[in-house]
């Protein structure tokens, strides 16, 4: 199993250099590491008593909106697409549409609202799972889909950059200039995830259905682009904002709703999904606190920065513009904790200002990146999923690429050459 080598690794190589370390006379480090690993595990802990509440709001929500036939419906638009991806899921099965509201979720930024989205798909996709130890087909396409989703206004990364403008004393800064550049970064490792995967599974990519999906989103991405334009960053946030909260709200009525019509019992219904929140948050518990641990470990013993050392030698060996390796630790980082890269994401912009090439590829990752092993060891460990097959690999080969792709879109976007 890839991620049991992996986890191993990060504890195995990270206590290799710390000792190193101590050797050479840092006798501080490991206490370094003991501390972060309790940190870590109760960061696990709290993390996952956090999302009770959420994952049984969601999931009741989810319950009310399942008995009222409209989960059902508003997969049915998206089956053509869904069919060709997913072709091991049945028609009408209810993970498609928690498949399609995770991510549509997602798409919007609604980051508590997809998790248990996405955990409730995970389980009903492993109600078709031959084999209840090791990954479908199925779920590895969903979680390398969620890993490199796509987030269509990265609200988080521009609020921050704008606060930080405000602090470094930047007049008529607009934190929102990383929008589209995000954008196109995230659109790409979604596409990357969706290629490496489906060329595994030999799924055919150029059916009609397919095609017309890209087509209309990205004609979406282009419409949506061009109605935020000229707004200054406050006023995108507050749109944004405003947008996500409507469109969820909307949704929780209409369920509500057409249960009435339907002559459900809604609140009934509502407590049968909570309940089923509840169990699965508690079941993460472990899972979760597993990888950060680990994640802590490798972190702490500064492992992360001798990789950028070692690519910063080598791209500047090759004679070319060493100035985004500076911002390669928030992508790296991305991949094993979100607020682990925010905290990184910042320290660029504080070191090299909010407004400089640096801090603006920090950003620009930061919004088109995902948190790949948390998903996936979260979703897995969800459903007991021991054996993971070709996931980890086709969801690092999403992450590496669209890395890339932020890297080279920063410097197309803001004039600079490599």
């Amino acid at each position: 199993m890839l991620l049991n080598a992996i986890w191993v690794g990060f504890f195995l190589v990270g206590f290799a250099v710390a000792l190193v370390k101590m050797l050479q006379g840092d006798l501080g480090i490991f206490n370094k590491l003991m501390s972060g690993l309790f940190d870590a595990s109760k960061t696990g802990f709290d993390i996952s008593l956090g999302l009770v509440g959420v994952m049984s709001l969601w999931l009741g929500i989810m319950r009310i909106g399942e008995k009222a036939g409209l989960i059902e419906q508003f997969a049915k638009l998206l089956a053509p697409f869904f069919s060709r991806i997913f072709p091991e899921v049945p028609k009408g099965h209810p993970a498609a549409g928690s498949m399609v509201m995770n991510m549509s979720a997602n798409m919007l930024g609604l980051d508590n609202a997809a998790t248990p989205l996405g955990l409730k798909a995970m389980k009903e996709l492993q109600s078709l799972n031959p084999k209840a130890d090791q990954a479908s087909n199925a779920m590895i396409m969903f979680l390398v889909l969620n890993t490199a989703g796509i987030t269509l206004i990265p609200t988080s990364v521009i609020a921050i950059r704008q606060t930080m403008a405000i602090e470094q004393g930047l007049k008529g800064f607009n934190g929102a200039d990383i929008f589209l550049p995000a954008l196109m970064g995230t659109f790409v490792s979604f596409s990357a995830g969706l290629i490496a995967v489906a060329w595994v599974q030999r799924i055919r990519l150029t059916s009609l259905p397919i095609l017309s999906f890209f087509g209309l989103f990205g004609a979406f991405i282009a419409a949506l682009y061009f109605s935020l334009q000229g707004l200054e960053a406050q006023q995108l946030n507050q749109r944004m904002g405003v947008i996500g909260s409507v469109i969820i709200m909307s949704v929780i009525c209409l369920f509500m709703l057409s249960a009435v019509m339907r002559r459900v019992n809604v609140y009934e219904s509502f407590i049968e999904g909570a309940k089923e929140g509840f169990s699965v948050a508690v079941q993460i518990i472990p899972y979760l606190i597993a990888m950060l641990v680990a994640i802590s470990v490798f972190r702490n013993s500064g492992c992360m920065d001798y990789i950028v050392e070692a690519i910063g030698s080598v791209v500047r060996g090759l004679g070319w513009d060493d100035r985004f390796v500076a911002a390669l630790p928030v992508g790296l980082m991305k991949i094993l904790s979100g607020s682990g890269a925010r905290g990184l994401m910042v320290d660029v912009m504080k070191t090299y200002g909010v407004d400089s090439f640096e801090g603006q590829l920090a950003a620009i990752i930061q919004g088109s990146t995902e948190t790949t092993f948390y998903v996936l060891a979260v979703y897995f460990g969800s459903v007991n999923i021991r054996k993971t097959r070709h996931a980890v690999a086709c969801a690092l080969w999403a992450d590496l690429v669209g890395l890339i792709a932020a890297i080279l879109i920063a410097y197309a976007f803001f004039g600079r050459s490599l």
